[in-house]
């Protein structure tokens, strides 16, 4: 496709610039987290065209050696590579840091718990909460950067007093914004998304344009860290015995069959349980307790009420006792659905209910919470009425 980047390259005539900082793009420093997808090449080499001092840092998040036997993961070997190659075709300085141990810790260890408990985790969230957005952002600042920017499709607004607000990305097709749901205000006046208002179309033809080895890159998929899916054998090779068999059993009390573990299994699960006949069985939950798989109807999986933790809140006031009429993610791939929020008995929680009954919804996954494009935050699913 052409392009048109006159309007991303414009001339600094004072006051603001271009990443909302009151000073010439040659005095402001912008460190990038180079992943060493188009992405976030294609931030690093925008802002060294338009002017700007940039650092790119990389995280080595796991083992090379097993990394670089995975196509298309996030820093992995291949990617590191990619990344330094990109920096020095742009003439920036690049760093690779070692994260190893808190990956490991934060992330998948987390990863393989939250399967052991009967959730359904998102490790993404949780690499930008517990690594990207918190010991990289640290790093950035001790590096004098005035901002961290990313490759990520999100949008932000700023306000008179310089504080910003978190927004939907402009092509919804690509938007990243619930996996930045526990993003903090402070780190979100921190953070840049030069990407926000842009296609992949048209991410790729900048690449193209700058002549970054990356252009015609494929995207990652899958978990970074599993192997083509098989999420299960890493949770085995975690907290090897993680796979206990266990009873199949319907809402009714009923002993359908043997399940292999129940780390192998997901809510709204219908094919592999092996116990044919009749109407199709769905999982509809998962009982690390007593190492059940529950099953039943189609019709059980349906749910309104939802309890969340750790609620990240990014709106102006409080959440209201009467409850807030808002809108919300409960994966990534749905479309924001009407509900109404209320405020937990406890710090940090809270609680909505959807204006229309769902499925499909697991312990684990987020939720994410939407005024029009506007993010108002989000927490974590525990559980929801209707749980068997």
């Amino acid at each position: 496709m052409t392009l048109n980047i006159a309007h991303l390259t414009a001339s600094y005539e004072g006051g603001l610039n271009s990443l909302g900082i009151d000073k010439p793009p040659s005095e402001t420093r912008a460190v990038v987290a180079m992943s060493g997808g188009v992405d976030s090449s294609v931030v690093a080499a925008l802002l060294k065209d338009q002017g700007y001092d940039v650092v790119g840092i990389t995280l080595q998040l796991y083992d090379h050696g097993a990394a670089v036997k995975k196509k298309g993961a996030c820093c992995a070997g291949q990617d590191i590579h990619d990344a330094r190659k990109v920096a020095q075709g742009i003439d920036i300085p690049h760093y690779v840091l070692d994260y190893e141990d808190r990956f490991k810790d934060s992330v998948i260890e987390d990863f393989a718990d939250s399967y052991i408990r009967g959730e359904t985790p998102v490790p993404c969230i949780r690499c930008n909460q517990e690594v990207k957005f918190k010991d990289l952002l640290e790093t950035a600042k001790d590096l004098g950067a005035d901002v961290l920017a990313t490759g990520h499709y999100v949008r932000q607004s700023f306000r008179d007093d310089g504080s910003s607000e978190l927004h939907s990305a402009g092509y919804q097709g690509k938007d990243q914004s619930y996996f930045l749901f526990a993003t903090t205000q402070q780190q979100l006046d921190y953070l840049r998304f030069p990407l926000g208002a842009m296609t992949k179309e048209e991410t790729r033809a900048l690449a193209a344009h700058y002549g970054l080895l990356v252009a015609a890159k494929p995207e990652s998929q899958d978990i970074c860290f599993v192997p083509e899916g098989g999420y299960a054998s890493v949770i085995e090779k975690i907290r090897p015995g993680a796979s206990v068999s266990g009873d199949i059993i319907h809402t009714d009390g009923r002993v359908l069959g043997r399940h292999n573990g129940i780390i192998n299994y997901t809510i709204g699960q219908r094919k592999g349980l092996g116990i044919g006949g009749g109407d199709p069985f769905y999982v509809v939950k998962l009982d690390p307790v007593h190492n059940h798989v529950i099953v039943g109807s189609r019709d059980a999986l349906l749910i309104s009420k939802i309890d969340i933790k750790e609620l990240n809140w990014l709106g102006d006031d409080k959440i209201p006792a009467e409850g807030l009429k808002i809108s919300a993610k409960v994966r990534s791939t749905r479309p924001p659905a009407s509900i109404q929020l209320f405020p937990g008995d406890d710090l940090g929680t809270a609680y909505f209910i959807l204006d229309k009954a769902d499925m499909g919804i697991a312990a684990g996954q987020a939720a994410v919470f939407y005024d029009g494009t506007r993010v108002l935050g989000g927490g974590w699913i525990t559980k929801m009425a209707g749980d068997w």
